[in-house]
């Protein structure tokens, strides 16, 4: 029988928080994890929603911290459930706060889904929140999606990666620094999300060029370390 998923919150970097949802193997085979990023400032972020059905999870621990009607930016990489799926919810849980994401996919899809008018991000357009500043980072296709995209964190070298480097299992240590490229991998080549896009390797070198030195992984832990090099390793990975 499963048990009830157990969230959890904890720092990652500066004013930077990373909500954890495990779901346990025998509900996802070898287990799985969706992550949510708080960044608390004047004008508070959400990074992904998660699932619909996990709103109150995702919920319960962003109060831990925060009320949710504080929330400013409900930000995410493209149109998935699990990246906004309970966007809907958080918009009236917090009446102030806009919908974040590609120009693309405000175009082609959150201007129709919801009905407070989204902030469509171009390449390079920044969002001041007080002390941080998030320059929205436009990758069509990688890994998935003509919308796709990132949030980096100018402030803190955080970049919020999306399904970039998703890593199999319940995610139980939220930040580490040893490899998460091989499980990763593991997991591509099983499952095959990418999608086999002519740019991939020039989209991954404009993020390595970035030099984060945290990446919030959408699913397994977060990283921290030369963001650079791993970027690259993975651009390399996707040509063979």
């Amino acid at each position: 029988m499963s048990m009830a998923p157990t969230a959890s919150i904890h720092e990652i970097a500066p004013d930077t928080y990373r909500i954890s949802i495990p779901v346990p193997p025998d509900a996802f085979p070898g287990g799985f994890s969706f992550n949510q990023y708080l960044v608390v400032d004047e004008q508070p972020l959400l990074f992904h929603t998660g699932p619909r059905k996990m709103f109150g999870l995702v919920r319960e621990q962003i109060e831990k911290v925060l009320p949710v009607a504080a929330l400013r930016y409900i930000a995410f990489s493209h149109v998935e459930a699990d990246e906004c799926g309970s966007l809907p919810d958080f918009l009236a849980a917090a009446p102030q706060a806009r919908p974040v994401c590609s120009a693309i996919a405000a175009m082609v899809s959150i201007g129709d889904l919801v009905d407070v008018e989204p902030i469509g991000l171009a390449d390079g357009q920044a969002i001041e929140l007080g002390r941080h500043r998030l320059t929205w980072q436009s990758t069509p296709h990688l890994p998935h999606g003509w919308e796709c995209g990132y949030l980096f964190d100018n402030t803190t070298r955080t970049l919020f990666c999306g399904d970039l480097l998703t890593q199999p299992g319940m995610g139980d240590r939220p930040l580490v620094s040893d490899d998460i490229l091989g499980p990763s991998e593991a997991m591509r080549h099983q499952m095959d999300y990418y999608a086999h896009g002519r740019d991939s390797a020039a989209l991954i070198e404009k993020l390595a060029l970035l030099q984060p030195e945290r990446l919030a992984c959408m699913h397994g832990s977060a990283w921290q370390g030369d963001g650079t090099a791993l970027l690259r390793s993975l651009g390399r990975a996707l040509l063979q």
